[in-house]
């Protein structure tokens, strides 16, 4: 290798031995003051000197197994890992700075892309800390509160079967993904025939709603339950005791308790260190209390214990949907207070969802003060209180939290979101150490991050 960058660049000499003379057996032989000839030969054959060395490599940030743009910066000693430093930044995004220059309202907009496979969940998480910012907490209908607890259930199903398709294509499963993927698409289907779109639905609204559900939703849900339930056994046969999948995530990626608790970790990687811990049982939102359902924990504290876990959560989510259907109260999805509340009325129409004929009508052919009032929330919004508030939720990954300070003007002063990913990325090195390479893809995939939430 030669120094390109010339007398007065870095001196890119290798320090350590030089050898003379004969050529040794997988060495570096010096030709100049700055050049060397690389020199092959046998592993056992290499001088001490050599064998001693550690070795640096990356993986990713394109990389089919790092779950987006993640860079690892693997230390190895020949195949053992010794240090793995997360680099992030790669798919930054501006999503907390871009909230605070628009209406409380548009910010749902932008969470909502955040964490994009549980984009529901973002948009709850900020419209909870909205909400306790106005002191409306209490006002929200009964009925929007079990319709966002039925959507975000079924979007903790359709995150857990994009995990399970994933973490089983990287492993050599083409079976799983096509199961996984297969299972997410009924769920986005409801998603979509309830708001216009499969993903980033801005559907959930400070004080409500951005609308009610359709006649057929009732119907279409608990269809898309009987199948998940049926689907479930079978990828549970297909993978649960498969002495491969055992093989490849029994005992990788252990993360005890105390090491959990040292870095914030939540969600199924604390739960499979034995720690019942779930925001939707020790701080409760939207009614959820109501409903009959189990933490499933584990103590294996590795990336088969997050398996089971993600796997049973989905069952006890099917069963938290299904009861809030067989409850569902009816009347309005948003708040009274006419200076809060969205005024369009919303519908689904052939282009997706906008305002209904009706509405149109009325702001536009009957009553100019509804048209004006339209006009005046639509494009400035509310004003909140001076104040901050702090509003969490038990997203698939684990706490969701939204810390969020207002100023008394119509945009938030500031936005600042704890995302369970970003914190599980910070632990990928405790996690790593002492693993094979082929197994950093297993514990990388056990934590389940999406850089969508980790650089925002």
């Amino acid at each position: 290798m030669t120094d390109t960058h010339g007398e007065s660049g870095p001196d890119r000499t290798r320090e350590g031995p030089v050898w003379q003379g004969e050529e040794q057996p997988g060495s570096l032989a010096r030709t100049g003051e700055s050049d060397y000839l690389v020199v092959g030969g046998e592993w056992q054959d290499l001088p001490e000197a050599v064998e001693d060395d550690t070795m640096v490599i990356n993986m990713g940030p394109q990389h089919p197994s790092t779950h987006g743009v993640l860079r690892l910066v693997l230390t190895l000693d020949g195949e053992t890992v010794l240090s793995n430093d997360p680099v992030i930044g790669y798919l930054h995004t501006g999503i907390e700075k871009n909230t605070e220059y628009r209406p409380w309202v548009q910010g749902v907009t932008f969470v909502t892309r955040m964490d994009y496979l549980s984009p529901l969940f973002n948009e709850l998480g900020y419209c909870l800390a909205t909400e306790r910012i106005l002191g409306i907490e209490e006002e929200v209908p009964e009925r929007a509160q079990a319709i966002r607890v039925i959507l975000t259930e079924l979007n903790r199903v359709s995150s857990h079967m994009v995990w399970l398709a994933t973490g089983g294509m990287e492993l050599g499963s083409t079976t799983a993904m096509i199961f996984g993927f297969r299972e997410r698409e009924s769920v986005l289907d409801i998603f979509e025939h309830v708001t216009g779109l499969r993903m980033n639905h801005g559907f959930i609204r400070p004080g409500g709603l951005a609308n009610d559900v359709p006649d057929t939703f009732d119907a279409r849900v608990r269809q898309v339950i009987s199948e998940l339930r049926q689907r479930i056994d079978e990828i549970e046969d297909l993978l649960t005791k498969n002495p491969i999948w055992i093989e490849r995530n029994k005992g990788v990626g252990i993360m005890d308790a105390e090491t959990c608790l040292d870095y914030g970790a939540t969600g199924p990687v604390l739960r499979s260190a034995g720690i019942a811990h779930d925001l939707r049982k020790a701080q409760p939102y939207c009614g959820i209390e109501q409903y009959d359902f189990e933490v499933p924990i584990t103590d294996t504290a590795d990336s088969y214990g997050r398996y089971l876990i993600r796997v049973q959560e989905v069952r006890e989510s099917l069963s938290i949907v299904e009861q809030a259907l067989d409850r569902l109260p009816g009347g309005r999805v948003m708040v009274d207070d006419d200076k809060i509340a969205w005024p369009a009325q919303l519908g689904l129409g052939p282009d997706g969802l906008g305002n209904t004929e009706e509405y149109i009508s009325k702001i536009m052919g009957q009553s100019m003060e509804a048209l004006i009032h339209h006009f005046k929330i639509v494009t400035e919004g509310f004003t909140a209180p001076p104040g901050q508030a702090y509003a969490a939720v038990e997203s698939p990954r684990g706490e969701l939290g939204y810390h969020i300070t207002s100023n008394g003007t119509n945009k938030p002063y500031r936005v600042r979101v704890r995302d369970p990913s970003f914190i599980h990325i910070g632990a990928l090195d405790p996690l790593s150490r002492g693993l094979g390479v082929a197994d950093i893809i297993v514990a990388v995939a056990s934590v389940d991050p999406v850089m969508g939430g980790v650089d925002r």
